[in-house]
């Protein structure tokens, strides 16, 4: 997709004006006890190295029938060199809906320091129909997966067409095994993996969506739950609708900060010596693509496109120079970027299929109860245009869920008291501050950890940076959380950043846009 979307940022999920589920629903049955057989273990492949282990085990695809149906989970593991100082088995998982994880025991295995890598076997996995684990597909064109639509009266039939579409294709294609593809059922399988490795508790580091789904596990099963870290935190109570609408309310505060930055930096950069004039030189040059798209690195832009970039601005030392060489493209200037920038500018190589997008909407339209009508996306998204004008309209603009099958059991209510620690960095895009601080209050007995400055989606070793590793280290370590919350100061703008900690999902872009959840 020839956009600046895709090219410099990703979006994000929110819940408001989310009907209540139905009694039949909130009443739909627990899951039963599934034992399954024990992996047998193989080497990956000759390339990598011989610790690197995968297998794969058989799940219920309903696990209120646990002898029904099954399907395929991948799994892999690396385990830990030092038997004497070996606590358990911790499970990984990097995001999205629609991440695989396969793969995360080889970069934790090189990123974690050695007195907590010793003390775990790494286990990776594929959530159910992701990848390896029964891959779903709901045969989407490229077009059909970019969710970034900006609301405007004369194209909103367009985009009800569109989510009607896709809700339609994915019932197609994959309609038998789409409504068990849920967060609830994917900390089942979890379970069902702590069974097959015979462990009686997991320990766990999860990222962004990985954060909702351990959340979901600590209290689908409190007993079995060992040190869990989650790092970027989705809020429970935002999921999944809201979750998509806080990147609107929360890109605001993050664009008046680059104002502000930008206005520091004029000599630099030439936007503008106060952040007002700052922020007009930018609108003006959204209005400008509007009228008559900006030819950049061979892609016209619209005022459209560029406000799809709205993640970019949580990272002024690397907005200020990107929106100049877009001020300079609208001028007739020569822009020469770097090669760091052209990055950015390049969208990462991704999967061949849609798979990720399948899965995403699978979890985020099965999860949770979404609005029905086409009226109210209507209403909220011209509302939420003029409320939040960089993408106010495209977070609330109607999206497949509205025509999607109603969720088979409610969400999960956080009741049970956790031994769990958050992570969260100031100015993070994609699960920005205020959904992590969400998900601290939502689970009752957790811990804090927020690194003040950080920029990035993606903490605890995706910054090696980070004031916030020493804390995650030392609770891995001991079990022993923290006192009290801990605040602490992180550089922003110079770390070096591990994006691939957190990967792309169910599109993958470079580190700007840092993926979905």
């Amino acid at each position: 997709m020839k956009r600046l979307a895709p090219m410099l940022a990703a979006a994000g999920l929110v819940a408001t004006g989310v009907p209540l589920l139905s009694a039949t629903q909130a009443s739909a049955a627990p899951a039963a006890e599934y034992t399954p057989q024990k992996p047998a273990w193989q080497r990956c492949s000759a390339d990598q190295p011989a610790s690197y282990e995968c297998a794969t085990i058989k799940v219920p695809l309903d696990y209120r029938r646990p002898q029904g149906r099954t399907i395929d989970l991948a799994i892999s593991r690396i385990k830990s060199e030092n038997p004497a100082k070996r606590h358990g088995a911790m499970l990984l998982n990097p995001g999205g809906p629609g991440g695989g994880g396969l793969d995360l025991p080889l970069m934790m295995n090189e990123l974690m320091p050695k007195d907590v890598r010793d003390q775990y076997d790494l286990i990776g996995f594929d959530p159910r129909g992701v990848g390896a684990s029964t891959p779903i597909t709901c045969g989407l064109t490229d077009a059909e997966q970019n969710i970034d639509r900006p609301y405007k009266e004369e194209t909103f039939p367009a985009d009800v067409a569109w989510a009607s579409t896709v809700a339609d294709k994915c019932r197609e294609k994959s309609g038998s095994i789409l409504p068990f593809v849920t967060t609830r059922n994917t900390a089942r399988d979890m379970d069902a993996i702590r069974a097959a490795l015979g462990e009686k508790k997991i320990s766990y580091v999860g990222y962004s969506y990985g954060t909702y789904l351990g959340a979901v596990y600590t209290q689908m099963f409190p007993e079995r739950s060992d040190r869990f870290v989650l790092d970027s935190g989705v809020d429970p109570q935002r999921i999944w609708r809201g979750m998509i609408q806080v990147w609107a309310t929360e890109a605001e505060p993050a664009f008046k900060r680059w104002t502000q930055w930008t206005a520091e930096r004029s000599a630099d950069y030439g936007l503008g010596d106060t952040p007002d004039a700052v922020s007009k030189t930018f609108w003006d040059l959204v209005a400008r693509a509007d009228r008559e798209p900006i030819e950049f690195e061979g892609t016209k832009l619209t005022g459209d496109d560029i406000r799809t970039a709205r993640a970019l601005f949580f990272y002024p030392s690397q907005a200020a120079p990107l929106v100049k060489s877009l001020k300079d493209a609208a001028d007739g200037k020569p822009v020469r970027l770097t090669e760091p920038q052209r990055k950015l500018l390049k969208p990462a190589d991704g999967p061949a299929s849609d798979n990720g997008t399948a899965v995403f909407w699978s979890v985020v339209c099965g999860d949770t109860e979404w609005p029905r009508y086409p009226e109210q996306y209507q209403r909220e998204a011209a509302k939420d245009k003029a409320r939040y004008p960089l993408y106010g309209d495209f977070a609330s603009n109607i999206k497949p869920c509205a025509y999607w099958q109603r969720p088979i059991e409610p969400p999960t209510a956080m009741k049970t008291k956790t031994n769990v620690l958050t992570v969260q960095n100031e100015w993070d895009s994609q699960t920005p501050l205020v959904s992590g601080q969400g998900l601290h209050k939502a689970l009752k007995g957790s811990r804090m950890v927020l690194a003040m400055g950080g920029e990035g989606h993606g903490v605890y070793l995706a910054d090696p940076n980070s004031c916030a590793n020493a804390t995650v280290n030392s609770y891995l370590t001991t079990g022993e959380l923290p006192a009290r919350d801990v605040t602490c100061r992180t550089a922003p703008g110079a770390q070096e950043r591990r994006s691939e900690i957190a990967p792309q999902s169910p599109q993958r872009f470079p580190v700007l846009g840092d993926g979905r959840f």
